[in-house]
């Protein structure tokens, strides 16, 4: 068990029977209250709450079904499981939420209108260290799961500990994550896009990949340049300068916290053939993944600083 893992655990109220389940098998949560009755609430990703069909009220260890709790389960989506105390606001909750995502099958000619797998998963966050200080980040779970879950297995492991941003392009973005250092290097292994509405602002996590060269063409990217992506990412300086780049690119998740670090790296003097060298070393020290949990919860009005300012 990984420290993170074992952190998740040790705050959790509520625990997963497991991480998959099938749409025809039961979504048994176990509920564990500490200290009084706890109501389960469910939100979308943007924090509505929706109704339950019973009391989801429990003052004891009690294993759930959320299929017979929660009628909008059935509908593909992305959900927060949340335990509140009985009688207070949502703000309140105990423990370590619960992210339940509802997926279709996004094949080729899948029917996407159709649950087929569940994956139940406590919401984190990540706080990365750099030799100018830390920046908090947080995910879009709803829009580029597989991203999200691939950058943060990634930095469990330690992958990002030591690796440098390699590229600084001043008033546009800073690169990291390649263990080459020159721009050239990834996993081993590639990313689907996820391409979605979610817009590239000031701070935004979003992926690299390779570039099509009909694209210089006002062309979307094809598959095999859109599903290039490793993990290099990129972190948004501005909005104007990296309009261009919403929807061609995966947005994963957002600095919350340390935009003053981000604006800071930035501001590294580059060299270069095309100007986006740094000359001074920009580290990323480490990048540890922790579990939301009260008073420490980056989510909290998320969603409300992404919309594309007029």
């Amino acid at each position: 068990m990984s420290i993170a893992t074992a952190a998740v655990v040790f705050f959790s109220i509520l625990f997963p029977s497991r991480t998959w389940y099938a749409p025809s098998q039961p979504l048994e949560i176990t509920v564990k209250p500490e200290g009084g009755a706890v109501t389960l609430v469910l939100t979308d990703f943007a924090g509505k709450p929706f109704d339950a069909k019973m009391s989801n009220e429990v003052e004891a260890e009690k294993t759930v079904n959320l299929r017979d709790a929660f009628a909008t389960l059935d509908t593909p989506g992305t959900y927060i499981l949340y335990a509140v105390p009985t009688g207070k606001d949502l703000k309140a909750f105990v423990g370590t939420p619960l992210v339940i995502g509802v997926r279709t099958d996004l094949r080729r000619g899948g029917p996407q209108a159709t649950a087929m797998v569940v994956k139940v998963e406590p919401l984190r966050y990540a706080v990365m260290s750099t030799d100018k200080g830390e920046m908090t980040m947080a995910f879009y779970y709803d829009v580029a799961p597989n991203t999200v879950a691939s950058f943060l297995s990634l930095a469990e492991g330690g992958y990002f500990d030591g690796l440098l941003f390699h590229r600084i392009v001043p008033e546009f973005v800073i690169q990291g994550g390649d263990p080459m250092a020159d721009g050239s290097g990834g996993p081993g292994f590639r990313i689907g896009a996820e391409f979605s509405d979610r817009l590239h602002d000031v701070g935004v996590l979003s992926m690299a990949r390779e570039g099509d060269p009909l694209e210089r063409q006002g062309a979307m990217p094809r598959p095999e340049w859109a599903d290039s992506a490793g993990s290099q990412f990129f972190i948004c300086l501005t909005r104007e300068k990296t309009k261009q780049l919403d929807r061609r690119y995966t947005v994963f998740g957002k600095v919350v916290k340390g935009l003053d670090i981000v604006t800071a790296i930035g501001a590294t003097p580059t060299a270069g053939e095309n100007g986006d060298m740094p000359t001074e070393r920009r580290e990323i020290m480490s990048v540890k993944v922790l579990p939301v949990r009260p008073g420490e919860n980056p989510y909290d009005g998320l969603l409300a600083v992404t919309e594309e300012k007029k």
